[in-house]
């Protein structure tokens, strides 16, 4: 009986090692407020959403896809504050409000590619994710004169396939490694509690610019005083990516 129980319990072991070392190996990833499960691979391509670094930088990072009366007050608090941050816009939101964005690129900010349409693309195929991604590109580089690099999906959602897809079209696909949840309007001590607790150095912070973001330009400034209280600097996210070691998550 001992030996026979011995001898089950090494097959067991054994059973878990492999099981865990399989779930590693998949490395899954739970990517924030869309709550799509995604699997890395040791070769697979990368999305960048937090820089590795000692020094106390940061992102803010903003997504517009609809409305035009939340963008230009924020606009006015960052510019007042000094504030550098990256704006990730739907291509037909920048063709609906092109004076919009050329004050963002006035004020200096960096402008990235938020797809055309605000549709999730992994339910699409792999040549309606090249047209949007490449309708979203002609219409920010015309109105910029600067071709963005950067890429966020709309909702925030991808995979290996999308990765890839946009690794080819020379974007880079940007995520957050901290998210405001100002969408969901909480409330705005809630809005700047939940960022502030959990903004560390080399953070991207996710935060809104539509007008469905209903509380972010009353959040932003005390957000921004706070942060710089602690000592903290923004920068835009290409800057975080340029001289920092990233950190980024391998995607299947």
């Amino acid at each position: 009986m001992k030996f026979f129980f011995v001898l089950n319990g090494k097959k067991l072991k054994q059973l878990s090692i492999i099981i865990v070392a399989a779930f590693f190996t998949a490395g899954i990833l739970f990517v924030e407020r869309n709550e799509i499960m995604v699997f890395s691979t040791s070769d697979g391509p990368q999305a960048f959403y937090k820089a590795k670094t000692d020094e106390k930088v940061l992102s803010l990072s903003f997504n517009i896809s609809w409305g035009d009366q939340r963008a230009i007050p924020i606009l006015d608090i960052l510019k007042d504050k000094d504030v550098q941050a990256t704006f990730f816009l739907s291509g037909s939101w920048a063709e609906r409000h092109p004076e919009i964005v050329e004050r963002i690129v006035e004020d200096g900010h960096e402008i990235g590619n938020h797809g055309y349409q605000y549709e999730k693309y992994p339910s699409w195929d792999d040549e309606k994710i090249k047209k949007d991604i490449r309708r979203g590109d002609q219409v920010l580089s015309e109105l910029t004169r600067k071709k963005p690099t950067l890429l966020r999906p709309p909702h925030g959602q991808f995979d290996k396939r999308v990765l890839s897809i946009a690794d080819k079209l020379d974007y880079s696909i940007t995520h957050w490694s901290v998210n405001s949840y100002d969408w969901q309007n909480p409330g705005v001590d809630k809005i700047v509690e939940g960022t502030l607790e959990s903004a560390d150095k080399g953070d991207v912070i996710l935060l809104h610019a539509s007008d469905s973001a209903k509380q972010t330009h009353k959040a932003l400034p005390i957000i921004v005083d706070r942060l710089k209280g602690k000592g903290y600097k923004f920068v835009t996210v290409s800057e975080l990516i340029a001289s920092t070691t990233t950190k980024s998550e391998e995607i299947k």
